[in-house]
């Protein structure tokens, strides 16, 4: 689909012109959604960690409440609503889910400035944005089809998901913790160019005012912004000064 788009852009000018403009306000409105959501999950977890009032609804001395448990696991929940509930709610909607889904992740996180120290958090999120920039760069600019190498990249996504569960459950391995987390990083880094790049494409055949492009834009936030969050949070465990 790459190489047959590049050969239709050098025969159509004019179109190929058209393309590049449809793919660059596609992105922009991305980028901007991505980046509506990471303030929305960056000021709600200041809030509440920022607040003991609003963290005693979530946490207590003896571990964490029914509304604590209930905001780390809706945001899983809404990622799911999201996806299979695409092709039936209206944009408005969509817009309103990941929205609410940005300010229940910002609860969730909350928890790790209990965990970290103010600083190292600042740092990381700071080599994060960088890490991800670059990413987002080369997978935009890159003439290198992405698509085998992203399939791998979700395989490999699947496989630390299960050795996670295996690690929590039954082995309770710090070595393993350390290996999942490095792999973290490298799987959620590549994920970025290939993401970035799958949407371009997108974008170049989607019209912008379309009920489907505004849906897809939404859909294309939310896949970044799980990008973004992931990276920043096993980068978080090699590089985060714990309390």
């Amino acid at each position: 689909m790459f190489s047959n788009h590049n050969e239709n852009s050098m025969n159509y000018p004019g179109h190929a012109i058209d393309t590049v403009a449809l793919s660059k306000t596609f992105l922009s409105n991305v980028f901007a959604w991505m980046f509506l959501g990471l303030l929305a999950t960056a000021g709600t977890a200041w809030i509440f960690a920022d607040n003991a009032s609003l963290m005693a609804l979530l946490v207590t001395e003896t571990g964490m409440t029914m509304l604590g448990w209930i905001v780390m696991l809706a945001p899983l929940g809404f990622v799911l609503l999201l996806g299979f509930g695409y092709q039936k709610f209206s944009s408005q909607a969509m817009v309103i889910l990941f929205v609410t889904f940005a300010i229940l992740m910002g609860m969730s996180l909350s928890f790790i400035f209990l965990a970290y120290e103010l600083g190292s958090i600042a740092t990381t999120f700071a080599i994060t944005a960088g890490m991800f920039g670059g990413m987002a760069l080369l997978g935009y600019t890159t003439r290198t089809d992405l698509t085998k190498f992203g399939s791998i990249l979700i395989m490999a996504l699947i496989g630390i998901i299960i050795a996670t569960v295996v690690n929590l459950l039954i082995l309770r391995s710090p070595m393993m913790d350390y290996v999942i987390s490095l792999l973290g990083v490298l799987i959620f880094t590549g994920l970025t160019a290939y993401d970035v790049q799958k949407l371009k494409r997108i974008g170049s055949q989607v019209e912008q005012a379309s009920e489907d492009g505004r849906k897809l834009t939404i859909m294309g936030a939310l896949t970044l912004y799980l990008d973004f969050i992931n990276l920043f949070l096993f980068l978080l465990r090699f590089l985060g000064n714990r309390r």
